[in-house]
């Protein structure tokens, strides 16, 4: 066995992992660390509000204590710094929707792993007839408003670097592509005064950015701009940047965004592109390679790619300078100039 190959308690820790996300999962769907955002409760208290057995409510509590979720002083528990500030409901940096789209839809699918992988086909809703599961979700307002939720969560440390990772000084306008309900834009404006930005997806989009974007009072200096990136021309603005869309589609299309994007662009102007990147290697990134089987299951054929694939892709389109560098976690971002 090499130095690196995990051993018998590894490898029993990776088989039973999904109990530990469970558990959290669990956590954030019954509400509790939002119950604890006022002042600590017993674990009594805690049972009662959110209706548990008394049979293993405790066990329930003390594995998240165990996983540095909660904290428990005399019987006492309450949140810890990254739950308090990450997920507590209402909160700006709530980004339990994330969560809860992982337990509610994302737990079951991969349950069908290894039907996606003997046939390469999504394990989804499409495997019933519907072709395009975006079209299926934009007409379903209740769906769309979680699945907007869950990409800020997941794209939230991404945004958090992001406002700091490029010198915007020399730019006046961003516009960001497939924008949800808008944070990076609102965080990214509030941050850098000077800026203007625009927010590019379908229009059913439009309730939950105006919403996000009436809250950052940030009115004057973003505007929403309904369209559909595959039928439209892209918006003109001195910075495009795409958040998790790549990874959705397959190979042609993911090059036809970025001629558009290059079309787009004035001279000197940027592309920014983050993702769960993979490593050159393929070999370290855990997270990247997890979410392009997710990809996988999800749609007919989108995937996650490395740096160096994607600074070929914006070559071949026209762009005469790429970098790659590191955001937050597992995820990190391709800069290209036109």
């Amino acid at each position: 066995m090499s130095a690196t190959s995990p051993g018998p308690d590894a490898l029993l820790r990776i088989a039973s992992g999904f109990m530990t996300a469970k558990v959290l999962l669990t956590a954030s769907s019954l509400g509790l660390f939002s119950e604890l955002a006022e002042r600590p409760l017993t674990g009594d208290e805690l049972r009662a509000r959110l209706a548990l057995h008394p049979r293993s409510a405790h066990d329930f509590l003390d594995t998240l204590v165990a996983l540095g979720l909660l904290e428990r002083t005399d019987g006492t528990y309450a949140n810890t710094p990254a739950t308090a500030r990450y997920l507590v409901r209402g909160e700006p940096t709530y980004l339990g929707g994330f969560l809860e789209m992982t337990d509610a839809r994302m737990y079951g699918l991969w349950g069908r792993l290894e039907a996606a992988l003997r046939t390469g086909e999504p394990q989804n809703e499409i495997k019933s007839g519907d072709e395009d599961i975006y079209a299926t979700l934009y007409a379903d307002p209740e769906r769309l408003a979680a699945f907007q939720q869950a990409m800020t969560g997941l794209s939230m440390g991404s945004v958090l670097a992001l406002v700091d990772a490029i010198d915007w000084s020399p730019y006046r306008t961003v516009a960001d592509i497939g924008c949800a309900e808008g944070f990076l834009l609102t965080r990214l404006l509030r941050r850098h005064a000077h800026l203007r930005g625009i927010g590019f997806d379908l229009p059913a989009a439009a309730p939950g950015f105006q919403q996000r974007l009436t809250q950052s009072g940030l009115t004057d200096r973003i505007t929403f701009r309904a369209g559909d990136f595959f039928t439209e021309p892209l918006p003109q603005a001195d910075v495009l940047i795409f958040g998790h869309i790549l990874s959705n589609w397959d190979l042609p299309t993911c090059r036809t965004l970025l001629r558009k994007a290059h079309e787009a662009l004035p001279d000197g102007g940027l592309v920014v592109i983050y993702e769960t990147l993979l490593d050159d290697d393929r070999r370290e990134n855990v997270d990247g390679l997890l979410m392009s089987l997710t990809m996988l299951l999800e749609t007919p054929g989108g995937f996650e790619y490395t740096g160096a694939d994607c600074r070929g892709w914006l070559a071949d389109a026209g762009f005469r300078e790429s970098h790659v560098r590191h955001l937050a976690g597992p995820e990190s971002m391709v800069i290209a100039r036109k």
